[in-house]
């Protein structure tokens, strides 16, 4: 049998590297830290670019390929890099606790970082070109400013291809190279919100939460988020009980979402 193909974490997580290497001993796994704490802020497309500078040649030095696993924002960052990258060789894609489709909630982190505004006014900052050069800002999808978010998201919306541009197309082929995308979430995070966001549900106009088969994304098939299902490549882990900052650390998280993918 060939070697397991090596697994890239964006972040120095020593349980996660302790679990791979005790279950699938031989694999190499690469962390990458990037773009740490207050440079976390940066614009996403100014990290994706960072990212890719440093994966690039990873890849390329993997001829059986990769597993690729994002963490919180990280895992907007990979599926941003997988969607530019046409010649990217990732296996599995596991994006771990991460807001695909978008943000919207007063958390403690939001609280600290924009004391003077509150979930329900953010979108006055966000959706200018000042705001986008906040990495948050990016990826806030407030529901009741829906045009604004359309017309205003240098990220997401492109992303998620909401807002025409010319390179949906190649992006969505870029992205289908994967054989496999995991989804991995819980209730009990109190980071993401929604959390079914990690899940690609959010909320309507309302603030009810929709799942992700309801999303216009999904049923148009914008980015590829049908077709991976179609293909049975799309799989899903909603987990309870387990807070934003140990998903990376949680034994059973990596038994039951993460170790059967990385084949």
């Amino acid at each position: 049998c060939p070697p397991p193909p090596p697994l890239q974490i964006p972040s120095d997580f020593r349980h996660l590297r302790a679990f791979i290497n005790e279950s699938h001993p031989g694999t190499e796994v690469t962390v990458l830290d990037l773009f740490d704490r207050g440079a976390s802020l940066r614009p996403l497309w100014v990290q994706v670019e960072g990212f890719r500078r440093a994966l690039a040649p990873i890849m390329a030095n993997a001829a059986d390929g990769v597993h690729l696993l994002g963490y919180s924002q990280g895992g907007l960052i990979c599926r941003a890099l997988l969607a530019t990258m046409p010649d990217h060789n990732v296996h599995s894609f596991i994006s771990l606790a991460a807001p695909q489709m978008g943000q919207y909630g007063d958390t403690d982190y939001l609280k600290w970082l924009f004391p003077r505004h509150m979930k329900s006014n953010l979108y006055r900052l966000c959706y200018t070109p000042l705001g986008q050069g906040v990495s948050i800002c990016n990826y806030w999808n407030d529901p009741h400013h829906r045009e604004l978010y359309l017309n205003s998201s240098d990220f997401l919306a492109l992303l998620n291809d909401e807002r025409l541009h010319p390179n949906a197309s190649d992006w969505k082929r870029n992205l289908l190279r994967i054989q496999s995308l995991v989804l991995i979430g819980g209730p009990d995070d109190g980071v993401i919100t929604p959390w079914q966001s990690s899940l690609f549900g959010f909320y309507d106009a309302n603030e009810t939460v929709q799942e992700m088969r309801a999303q216009a994304v999904y049923l148009q098939d914008t980015f590829g988020l049908k077709t991976l299902e179609a293909r049975g490549d799309l799989g899903g882990c909603a987990v309870p009980g387990v807070g934003h900052t140990a998903w990376h650390s949680n034994r059973s998280v990596y038994e039951h979402c993460i170790r059967p993918w990385l084949t």
